[in-house]
């Protein structure tokens, strides 16, 4: 792998691969972090020289062409941001996307729709993605990969794509690396994790890897209620996995042999409904009602948890604490996010739904040790899984 510092890019066509995978509500982009995330390595490209030709994706489109799920509305937000014309010819190849990438000069832009518009780019099936990778491949003269959030996806234009030409890492992925080598090798200690989300079959990989590793592990979300009902406990018409009951039981007890302080709540914010203006009661997390929901960690959950976040010189947040979307069941998320800030050591924000709670609850980025853009990719990498973006970029 090259250094992009010292890759040759000069009057080249450069297939760079971005994560552009933002929230989109009716066609307006409701954050562009994974945009602005973006930038300094499109600009590092553009100074040297480089016709820049960019595939992203938008959501899960099945390889098919899904209007809601085009990438125009990035097109003008990226042009806005750059203060520049982009090429956005509609398509993800053919002849006009050809035609387009043969005629670049230097500084210009052409970004192509939302790459998983073609289904050869998800294909499970080598020859597709090879022949894929290879129509892609004539578009330009070498690649550079920075879509962190799909490193770990084997993806035509992530992970077969850079084995057929000159590669190097953009600045996002190579940050995004030395962020996790952070909280793989040696992290400084007390190392605490703090796990939120709807589903434990969805974070049981990473919990399973870090009951060695951390010294504190605290659970909220939709998933914390799988733990509570383990415990024996009433947790009315929360969010549960029945299947995940045993499972849940044995990394409690893994938790308690490791020395691992498991931190769950002890108070929840409850409601009748799953609704913006559903009426909150804070009730004991031994007494949720049978005809109610768990939205939200308590008060003084949250507080529990703010005070061993602080306590730690290394912690990682992935997902909410509760619905944060909704005013009523935002507070625990809030109270999360700011222990955060108050960390003396690093504080890693873990991609997706983290990155979007923090941002729409006020915080800056700059108020974080890092904010990852890839919350699936930095689970698996925690799980220690071999990522196939990164091997294929020698990372």
């Amino acid at each position: 792998m090259s250094d992009l510092a010292t890759f040759d890019v000069a009057g080249k066509r450069v297939f760079l691969r971005c994560d552009l995978n933002v929230p989109l509500k009716d066609g307006v982009i409701k954050d562009d972090g994974r945009i602005k995330a973006s930038l300094p390595t499109i600009q590092l490209l553009l100074d040297k020289g480089a016709c820049l030709i960019i595939a992203a994706h938008l959501g899960r489109p099945k390889g098919e062409a899904k209007p809601e799920l085009s990438l125009a509305p990035v097109a003008a937000r990226l042009g806005e941001l750059l203060g520049k014309e982009i090429l956005f010819p509609g398509e993800v190849t053919g002849e006009s996307v050809s035609a387009a990438a043969a005629s670049l000069q230097p500084g210009q832009i052409l970004l192509l729709e939302n790459i998983r518009f073609a289904a050869a780019e998800t294909s499970k099936e080598e020859s597709e993605r090879s022949n894929f990778a290879q129509e892609l491949a004539s578009l330009a003269d070498v690649y550079v990969g920075d879509g962190f959030g799909a490193v770990h996806r084997k993806h035509a234009s992530v992970y077969d794509l850079p084995k057929l030409m000159p590669h190097a890492a953009g600045k996002l992925v190579a940050a995004e690396v030395e962020v996790l080598k952070k909280l793989t090798q040696n992290p400084e200690r007390p190392y605490g994790v703090v796990l939120g989300g709807a589903k434990v079959s969805d974070k049981l990989g990473v919990i399973e890897n870090l009951l060695g590793k951390v010294d504190v592990l605290a659970i909220g979300g939709g998933m914390v209620f799988t733990f509570l009902k383990a415990q024996g406990k009433e947790i009315g018409t929360s969010l549960v996995e029945a299947e995940m009951l045993d499972v849940v039981k044995g990394l409690i007890a893994t938790a308690e042999k490791n020395g691992v302080k498991l931190v769950l709540p002890t108070d929840i914010v409850v409601a009748p409904t799953f609704s913006a203006d559903a009426a909150p009661t804070l009730v004991s997390a031994d007494a949720i009602p049978a005809d109610q929901m768990g939205l939200d960690i308590g008060p003084d959950s949250a507080h529990a948890f703010a005070v061993e976040i602080e306590k730690c010189k290394t912690v990682f947040w992935n997902g909410p604490m509760g619905v944060f979307e909704f005013a009523n069941f935002a507070a625990g998320t809030k109270t999360v996010a700011t222990a955060l800030t108050k960390v003396s050591g690093i504080s890693v924000v873990g991609g997706g739904d983290s990155a979007a709670a923090v941002r729409a609850l006020g915080f800056a980025d700059s108020e974080f040790g890092y904010i990852s853009t890839g919350g699936g990719a930095s689970l698996e990498y925690l799980e220690g899984k071999e990522l196939p973006g990164l091997q294929a970029l020698g990372l």
